[in-house]
């Protein structure tokens, strides 16, 4: 039947991406329906069972300016809160949490089902339809057909998915869930390149049968911080994960069983993920290690499950459980489900806008894995930029875009609409140029007021933000102005404090720099300096003690923006740009891109041939304003 009720919005799929999409596009005031292939699969972690990690928990704070779910999801439901890179310098500090995986997509599904303007039904969707370019529907595996103006697909490893555990194979999108198999077929109707990836996960195993004792322990932070900025009331258990680690009689076992690796044999012919290798290729491609760290970690507050994270593999059952009871403290062990890895079908993301909305088909947008990026993280900050874009493209409004100098989300999207990807996409602190001013504790303060001014974000929460930010301010201030002398009771303390004395009149920003200095040892110095919460201490000693590298980024910045304020014409003809070789005229074709800055990125147009563009964009704009005169 053609269902009564018309949708503005339709989200396929309720994993990270479509809970994130679904949420944001019915908070902004459209009428929104999740279709997905099992209820209680929403917001389900199909690998690991954390939230965050390097890179990793910016995206996640930053969904949560946006209007997201996932960073107040973790906190009410994580088993261990950690700081990655604590020791480093702040621009890599990284927030990752353990979850209670039951209880993190019971607590997801009960925020969507509450959530006025979403409807969610359980339907698996066969077919995109569409008329003159644009999206007017779908139609489900029942013969139902949905109507609206927007579809946003984040349909994971569903599409033509394929599970190996050894020589076996069987057609599943998660293991013992159905895949989606012809969803795929309707985007390459569509006129959509699609390729194949692979991803993989690892065994679990019985709590029961394994000797703790013999394993080092991992705990959280003694004080933890929360992902969400809107979280006040916070505490959590700190529950341990263990560290284990192969040896020389695992690696063995495994280079004699490759005959039985999927991945070897010739069975999986995609590529895989780079930076989350299998077991398999680690014990090939590391030859020379001797071993590597297992990090097991607790699945469910209240369950034996246990995920030994770094040990992700698709050998045969038997090879998986003799080469794990080659390890110390798992000389019992027994798995309760196996590892295994998974093809599935993505679609080529240099087809999308930044918006992520498919440039040959409006109101069609796609997130996460389908885009072909790996992580919960990934998928959930794609998510709600497509949610929010296809709820502004229903009102009428000016696309939301995220630039790479104001977001891990902007660099995310950048990479895949710019350059694409031939592997799965994972966000590293290394991909973002300017990551000293993208830093995870200041997201909040930096995009506060974009998301305001999108209506992401309530008046509220913005007056709270402000008000911090112009505390920081006001503090920096007042350090830059308030000035210490080289008596005897200063220069004492100084030497007290493991610090140098001073000669000459000194104000407190100055001392601030000094590498063993921080807010508290400036107060016993400065006595009368008034006292301030710890994240504001926090933000104005970061802020000092790397002002000129900041102020150099900032200056980057402004040469970036130079850059990509020159807009290239949608439609432009780049056969008439003489100068310009084939090939780069084709790489622009392809890619279509929105800026001169965008087009420098893409790989194989060099500067060269920038500057022609710039000189021949110039020429028209200067021929249009003399017209237009």
């Amino acid at each position: 039947m053609i269902y009564p009720k018309k949708y503005d919005v339709i989200v396929i799929g309720g994993g990270h991406a479509g809970c994130e999409a679904a949420l944001i596009s019915a908070r902004l005031g459209v009428k929104t329906l999740m279709l997905t292939i099992f209820l209680d699969s929403i917001g389900a972690m199909s690998c690991n069972p954390a939230i965050g990690g390097l890179a990793k928990g910016h995206l996640v704070k930053e969904v949560d300016v946006f209007g997201g779910e996932m960073a107040r999801n973790i906190d009410e439901t994580g088993l261990q809160f950690k700081i990655l890179n604590k020791s480093k310098g702040p621009a890599v500090w990284s927030s990752r949490a353990q979850a209670d995986m039951t209880a993190y997509k019971l607590r997801m599904k009960y925020v969507l089902e509450h959530q006025n303007n979403l409807d969610i039904k359980q339907e698996m969707v066969d077919e995109i339809v569409a008329e003159n370019g644009k999206v007017i529907g779908v139609k489900t595996h029942l013969g139902n057909e949905y109507l609206c103006d927007s579809v946003v697909v984040t349909t994971g490893t569903f599409m033509k998915g394929k599970i190996f555990i050894g020589l076996n194979e069987y057609r599943a999108g998660r293991a013992w869930e159905p895949p989606s198999d012809k969803l795929s077929d309707s985007l390459r109707s569509l006129g959509l390149r699609v390729s194949r990836l692979k991803t993989g996960t690892t065994p679990r195993l019985d709590a029961r049968t394994i000797d703790f004792d013999a394993l080092m322990v991992q705990p959280g932070d003694d004080e933890p911080v929360p992902f969400s900025f809107k979280t006040t009331k916070f505490n959590r258990p700190n529950m341990p994960c263990y560290l284990a680690y192969t040896n020389e009689t695992t690696h063995k076992i495994i280079l004699q069983n490759l005959d039985q690796s999927p991945l070897y044999s010739g069975m999986v012919e995609s590529v895989g993920p780079r930076y989350c290798p299998s077991i398999e290729d680690k014990v090939v491609k590391f030859f020379e290690k001797k071993q590597h760290q297992i990090f097991l970690e607790p699945q469910d507050e209240n369950s034996s499950e246990i995920y030994a994270d770094g040990l992700h593999t698709s050998l045969g059952y038997e090879v998986q459980l003799k080469f794990l009871r080659s390890m110390k403290g798992l000389e019992k062990v027994e798995i309760m489900r196996p590892g295994y890895a998974i093809e599935y079908d993505f679609v080529d993301p240099t087809q999308l806008k930044h918006t992520l909305e498919v440039k040959s088909i409006r109101g069609l947008f796609l997130a996460g894995q389908i885009n072909g990026t790996s992580g919960y993280e990934e998928a959930a900050s794609q998510g709600i930029i497509a949610g929010i874009n296809a709820a502004f493209y229903i009102q009428k409004r000016e696309p939301f875009i995220v630039n790479r100098d104001e977001a891990y989300t902007g660099v995310l999207i950048d990479d895949l609409v710019t350059k694409g990807t031939k592997e799965p996409y994972r966000m590293f602190t290394s991909r973002a140029e300017y990551r000293l001013i993208l830093r995870e504790d200041n997201t909040h303060l930096r995009l506060a007021k974009k998301a305001y001014s999108a209506g992401l974000m309530s008046k509220e929460q913005y007056l709270l933000i402000d008000e911090q930010k112009k505390k920081i301010e006001e503090t920096i201030n007042k350090l830059k102005t308030t000035y210490v002398f080289p008596n005897e009771r200063v220069n004492k303390k100084l030497l007290e404090l493991g610090s140098e004395i001073i000669k000459t009149k000194t104000d407190l920003a100055k001392l601030m720099r000094r590498t063993e200095f921080n807010y508290d040892k400036l107060r016993e110095i400065a006595i009368d300096l008034e006292d301030v919460e710890s994240f504001i201490k926090q933000e104005v000693e970061i802020d000092l003690k790397y002002e000129g590298y900041l102020n150099l980024q900032k200056q980057q910045i402004e040469k970036f923006k130079k850059y990509e304020d020159m807009r290239i014409p949608e439609g432009f003809d780049y056969s008439l740009v003489g100068g310009l070789s084939n090939e780069v005229k084709g790489k622009l074709m392809e890619i279509r891109p929105a800026s001169i800055g965008q087009a420098g990125r893409i790989p194989g147009v060099t500067p060269a041939a920038i500057a022609i563009l710039v000189v021949y964009l110039k020429k028209i704009n200067d021929k249009r304003i003399r017209n237009t005169a």
